[in-house]
């Protein structure tokens, strides 16, 4: 079987759209998501995402996000919860956001050769504190992952999801596709229970009426299931 390596290049190429003007910043993300099964069907999800930036000179923002699921199959799991978005300038407090989700994901739907295939659909209301409106968003995701052997636990990852706002309000300024994220990560256990992944992503902003943005971003998550 061909080295997961060869397909490197290929990779690198999907998660770097061409952009003729565009502003650059570089960024590191930083996660921890811990999953518990409550019962044969019920699982809580608890994740703190934490994002620092060199344009915003430091911490920009923590994202707590409390979901509880519910199988519906070995594949399919439906989810609710709430995200809360404190954001930042240069670790400053600046405006807090407050987010309902509901999504659906689909576990290992499809396998193309030693490839699995998931996916998820995200609904996201969206409101800030201090300004008028309610932003709604979809965000579809398809993730595939490349074991690096045969029955390997360690593997290739390669991600892509789409930000498609939906109306406009006096922070969501975009109605359509305004931006995408692109993954490429190793993904490995490192304790029982646990698992790492570091990779890099690509976050292009697409925006109407300026240059468009591209964020470089050094991701590092960590994954624990109980």
């Amino acid at each position: 079987m061909r080295s997961p390596l060869a397909l490197l290049p290929l990779l690198a190429a999907f998660a770097l759209p061409t952009a003729a003007h565009a502003s650059e910043d570089e960024q590191l993300w930083t996660t921890a998501n811990a999953t518990v099964k409550l019962s044969d069907h019920w699982r809580l999800s608890q994740e703190i995402v934490a994002r620092f930036s060199d344009d915003r000179n430091g911490l920009y923002e923590i994202e707590s996000n409390t979901l509880l699921g519910y199988k519906l199959s070995k594949k399919v799991t439906v989810w609710a919860g709430y995200t809360h978005d404190p954001q930042y300038a240069g670790g400053d407090f600046t405006v807090m956001e407050h987010r309902g989700r509901q999504q659906v994901t689909f576990d290992n739907i499809a396998k193309i050769g030693p490839v699995s295939v998931s996916a998820r659909m995200r609904m996201e209301e969206r409101w800030r504190e201090g300004v008028d409106g309610t932003a709604w968003r979809l965000r579809p995701y398809v993730k595939l992952t490349m074991p690096f052997s045969e029955g390997g636990k360690t593997a290739l990852v390669l991600s892509h999801e789409s930000f498609f706002d939906l109306n406009k309000t006096n922070f969501q300024r975009v109605q359509g596709e305004e931006r995408m994220r692109n993954l490429i990560a190793i993904t490995t256990p490192v304790a029982k229970n646990v698992n790492a992944e570091i990779g890099y992503l690509h976050q292009h902003g697409f925006r109407p009426h300026s240059d468009d943005s591209n964020d470089n971003v050094a991701s590092v998550s960590l994954s624990f299931s109980f």
